[in-house]
């Protein structure tokens, strides 16, 4: 499969700030990829870079086999979504609505319909006077109807409840089915997305954590539950990503286990329970700025009396 984006060894530097930090990452033809992280981490730069608004202190970026920055043509293929969106003074949704059927070659103006109908967005309304979830729709029908080969949502559903950010998330998935293309979802709502996103790159500090397929992650880490005596027996020699104690009861959440552990822990009367895929990215980036005697012993242990 055709790679859509990719990043080699890419650093971007503000003064003495680095925000990314030698980020190598590529992201396949026709996927739905969750760019996570927390504020800070680098998401929104490598966003950025990748879409044409700035350059790469070093390393190259390839949009579809190009550099995307100051490439027309290429940008044609790319829409950029962000809540942070800017529009000129006096622009009504229609007018941004018109503005984005010229730029996008796939524009469907007849989707378009059914998306303003979807959270009741009027046409005529000023943009400035919309209510901060209908700014945030407004972007949404954008990026859908666009259909652009490259879709880049950053943050979409601030503004958004969790009914219409569930129909967002349903209608992306519809039309992607229908409209295969590459789509990179930046959010702070991993549960939320879990089901949707086929591969996942975790941003910490500027720097790759993780970047593997969704599937993969899911079956990446296990927490084992039960007497603080058997789960430090069991778990000792694993990767730890968290541990927690309550009086006699622990439980360590530790890299995935085999078969003929998992039959191991059962006869020890343990309970192993599988890990949200945001539990997961919690959990990576606090134990990586945890200290290690730290995370190898009881990194939040509690005892009570």
């Amino acid at each position: 499969m055709a790679s859509a984006v990719t990043f080699h060894d890419v650093s971007k530097r503000f003064g003495r700030f680095t925000a990314l930090d030698r980020v190598g990452l590529t992201v396949e033809e026709n996927t739905i990829c969750g760019l996570l992280g927390r504020n800070g981490a680098g998401k929104t730069t490598a966003m950025q870079i990748l879409t044409g608004q700035i350059t790469a202190s070093s390393g190259q970026v390839h949009v579809f086999g190009a550099d995307p920055y100051e490439n027309e043509e290429l940008l044609t293929r790319v829409c950029f979504v962000t809540e942070s969106q800017r529009y000129p003074d006096g622009y009504r949704v229609r007018h941004v609505l018109r503005a984005a059927s010229w730029l996008y070659p796939n524009w469907d103006g007849d989707y378009v319909g059914s998306l303003l109908e979807d959270f009741g967005l009027p046409l005529n309304c000023p943009v400035k006077k919309l209510s901060r979830g209908m700014r945030s729709w407004l972007g949404v029908v954008v990026g859908l109807a666009a259909r652009a080969p490259l879709t880049v949502f950053d943050e979409p559903y601030l503004g958004l409840d969790a009914v219409a950010r569930q129909l967002f998330y349903d209608r992306l998935l519809a039309d992607y089915v229908a409209h295969p293309r590459t789509v990179l979802l930046s959010t702070h709502l991993i549960d939320e997305v879990s089901d949707l996103v086929e591969q996942v790159v975790l941003l910490d500090s500027g720097q790759v954590l993780i970047d593997e397929a969704a599937d993969t992650l899911r079956r990446r880490a296990v927490t084992v539950t039960g007497s603080a005596a058997a789960v430090e027996e069991f778990t000792r020699g694993h990767v730890r990503l968290h541990s927690e104690q309550v009086g006699s009861l622990a439980r360590v959440t530790v890299e995935a286990l085999g078969e003929a552990e998992h039959a191991g822990a059962r006869a020890l009367g343990l309970n192993l329970e599988s890990v949200s895929l945001q539990q997961l990215m919690v959990r990576t980036t606090a134990r990586r700025a945890t200290p290690a005697s730290a995370v190898g012993a009881d990194a939040t242990t509690k005892e009570t009396r």
